[in-house]
C-alpha cells in the first residue's frame, strides 16, 4: 500500500492526537503524585463508554485484522462465532463474575487467587501470567503489528517494532491505566470506524459502485458456502470450529476465561467507578462485540468473492487495503490497523506492571514500599518488559507456526484456571491443594490428550480437560474433609441482581445471536 502525502499527513494528526490525549490525562495537580490506585486503576473513576472501549480496543489487533480476515477468506462466516458467542460470554462475566471481583476489591486476578485460595496459588499464577504476557502476548503483539505495517508500507521490521513500542510507551508508561482506557476511546472510533471503511469500498467494489447492501447481495450469492456458522466434519476448517462445540462445547472455556479471568482484560472492569457502571461497560462492549466481524472477517470473505488468489489467506486484508482503498481513505484505514496495534500494546504493559507491582514486588520483595515507590515500579516494570519484547520479536521468523503454538498453550492452561476461578466462586469446600492439582492437571490432561489423540480439535480437547480439572477439584475436597473453606465467598442474596435496563439489552443481544445462528447455521 503506498502512502501518499495526504495518507501521512492524516496518519501523523491521528498519532499526534493520541499522545497528547494521554499525556493530557496524565497529568496531575502541582504538589500532588499518583498513588497504585490511580496508577493502576484510575482511581477507580472509569465510566462504562471508557471501559466498554477501552475493553474492546485490548482485545482488536493485528491478528484480528489480519489472521481472522485471513480466516474469513479461507473458512468464511463461521470465524465469527468467536466474536458473537464472545458478546454472550461478555454478559455471563458482567453478571456473575464482576459482583464478586469488585466485592473484594482486589487489583489483580492473582490478588483474588490469594484472598480465595492462598499465596501459593496466587504466586503460580502470577508467574506464570507474567511470562505468557511478556514472553508470549506483548512479543507476538509487536511483531504481528510489525510484519503488517512492513507487508503494508515496506518499513523494516525492527522499525516496525521500535515504532509501535515507543507509541505506546510515550503515554501509557507514565499515565498507567487511565492514561490507556481513555486513549482507547479514540482508538475504538478509529478502528471501527476505519474498519467499517473498508469493509464499504469492499462491497461498494463487489456491487460495481452501486452500495454496501447490493455488494453485500452479490458476495452472498457467489460465496454461499461461506455464509456458515456451524462447519460440518467434512470442512477443512472443522478442526479449529468443530461444529456444534462451537455453540456448546469448549470455545466457552476460552470464552470465559479470557473475558472473565484475564488481567489483560478485565482490568478496566475493576477500575469502574461502581458495579454498576462496570457491568454498563461490559454490556457495551458486548454490543461492540457484534459489528466486529463486519470489519474484520466480512472483508476476507469479500476478496475471496471477488476471485482473488492469494498464496496465503492472511494476505486478504492487506490486499483489500492496497487495491481498494482509495487516497485519503488509505490514511485512516492505516490509523486504524495501527491504533488496534498500539492499544493492545498499552494494554498488556499496564497489565504486566500491575501484576508484577502488585502481586510480586510488594508482598515479596518489598512489603513497606510507598505508594510512589510502587507506581515509579511500575512504570520501571513497563520499560524493561518492553525492551525484552523489543529484543524478542524480531526473531520471530516463524510466527505462522508459532502463532499456531500460542493458541495451543493458552489451550494448555486454560481449563484448568476457569476451573480454579469458578470452583473459587461457588464451591465453598474447594481447597487450594485442589486448585494447585487443577493447574498442574491442566497441563497434564491436555499434553496427554494431544500426544494420544493428536487430530482430537483442541477446542473439545479444552472442554474435556476442563471437567477434568473440576473433577480433580471436587475430589481433592473430599480427600482432604475440611469442610468449607475459610476464605469462601459469602453470596448474599441480591448479589447478582442485575438492572432493568441491563436485563433488556441482554436480552436483545440474545435475540439477535439466535437470529444470526438461525440465519447462517
Amino acid at each position: 500500500m503506498n502512502l501518499t502525502p495526504l495518507d501521512i499527513c492524516i496518519f501523523s494528526i491521528y498519532c499526534v492526537i493520541i499522545i497528547f490525549i494521554g499525556l493530557y490525562v496524565s497529568r496531575t495537580k502541582k504538589g500532588e503524585k499518583k498513588n497504585s490506585t490511580d496508577y493502576f486503576l484510575a482511581g477507580r473513576s472509569l465510566g462504562w463508554i471508557t471501559i466498554g472501549a477501552s475493553i474492546i480496543a485490548a482485545n482488536i489487533s493485528a491478528e484480528q485484522f489480519i489472521g481472522m480476515s485471513g480466516s474469513g477468506y479461507a473458512i468464511g462466516l463461521g470465524m465469527a462465532t468467536y466474536e458473537w458467542i464472545a458478546a454472550l460470554g461478555l454478559i455471563i462475566v458482567a453478571k456473575w463474575f464482576l459482583p464478586i471481583f469488585l466485592k473484594m476489591k482486589i487489583y489483580t486476578m492473582p490478588q483474588f487467587l490469594e484472598q480465595r485460595y492462598d499465596k501459593r496459588v496466587k504466586t503460580v499464577m502470577a508467574i506464570f501470567w507474567l511470562l505468557v504476557f511478556i514472553f508470549i502476548n506483548l512479543t507476538s503483539i509487536l511483531y504481528l503489528g510489525a510484519l503488517t505495517i512492513k507487508s503494508l508500507v515496506g518499513v523494516p521490521l525492527i522499525y516496525g517494532v521500535i515504532f509501535l513500542a515507543a507509541f505506546a510507551a510515550i503515554y501509557s508508561v507514565y499515565g498507567g491505566i487511565k492514561a490507556v482506557a481513555v486513549t482507547d476511546v479514540v482508538q475504538v472510533a478509529i478502528l471501527v470506524g476505519g474498519g467499517l471503511l473498508a469493509t464499504y469500498f469492499a462491497m461498494d467494489k463487489l456491487g460495481d459502485g452501486n452500495g454496501f447492501l447490493q455488494g453485500f447481495s452479490n458476495m452472498y450469492e457467489t460465496s454461499r458456502d461461506k455464509f456458515h456458522l456451524i462447519l460440518k466434519s467434512s470442512n477443512p476448517g472443522y478442526k479449529d470450529l468443530p461444529g456444534i462445540s462451537v455453540i456448546i462445547g469448549g470455545l466457552w472455556v476460552a470464552n470465559l476465561y479470557y473475558w472473565g479471568c484475564n488481567q489483560y482484560i478485565i482490568q478496566r472492569a475493576l477500575a469502574a467507578k461502581s458495579l454498576r457502571e462496570s457491568q454498563k461497560g461490559i454490556e457495551f462492549a458486548a454490543i461492540l462485540k457484534l459489528f466486529v466481524p463486519l470489519i474484520v472477517v466480512i472483508p476476507g470473505i469479500a476478496v475471496y468473492s471477488m476471485g482473488i488468489e492469494l498464496d496465503k489467506p492472511d494476505e486478504a486484508y492487506p490486499w483489500l487495503l492496497s487495491n481498494i482503498m482509495p487516497v485519503g481513505v488509505r490514511g485512516i484505514t492505516f490509523a486504524a490497523l495501527t491504533a488496534a496495534i498500539v492499544s493492545a500494546v498499552a494494554t498488556m504493559l499496564n497489565s504486566i506492571s500491575t501484576i508484577f507491582t502488585m502481586d510480586i514486588y510488594k508482598p515479596i520483595l518489598h512489603k513497606t514500599a510507598s505508594e510512589s515507590r510502587l507506581v515509579n515500579v511500575g512504570r520501571l516494570s513497563c520499560i524493561i518488559s518492553l525492551t525484552i519484547a523489543i529484543i524478542i520479536a524480531p526473531l520471530l521468523t516463524n510466527i505462522d507456526q508459532a502463532f499456531q503454538y500460542i493458541q495451543e498453550f493458552t489451550g494448555f492452561i486454560s481449563p484448568g484456571a476457569l476451573a480454579i476461578f469458578l470452583m473459587g466462586f461457588f464451591y465453598k469446600k474447594a481447597t487450594a491443594n485442589g486448585a494447585l492439582l487443577a493447574a498442574i492437571g491442566s497441563f497434564v490432561f491436555s499434553g496427554l490428550m494431544k500426544f494420544l489423540f493428536p487430530d482430537f480439535p483442541w477446542m473439545d480437547r479444552m472442554l474435556i480437560v476442563f471437567i477434568l480439572c473440576l473433577i480433580t477439584i471436587v475430589i481433592s475436597t473430599l480427600i482432604e474433609k475440611k469442610g468449607d473453606s475459610k476464605f469462601a465467598i459469602e453470596l448474599t442474596p441480591g448479589m447478582f441482581k442485575t438492572s432493568k435496563a441491563f436485563n433488556i439489552i441482554a436480552l436483545i443481544i440474545i435475540a439477535i445471536l439466535v437470529l444470526f445462528y438461525l440465519l447462517w447455521w
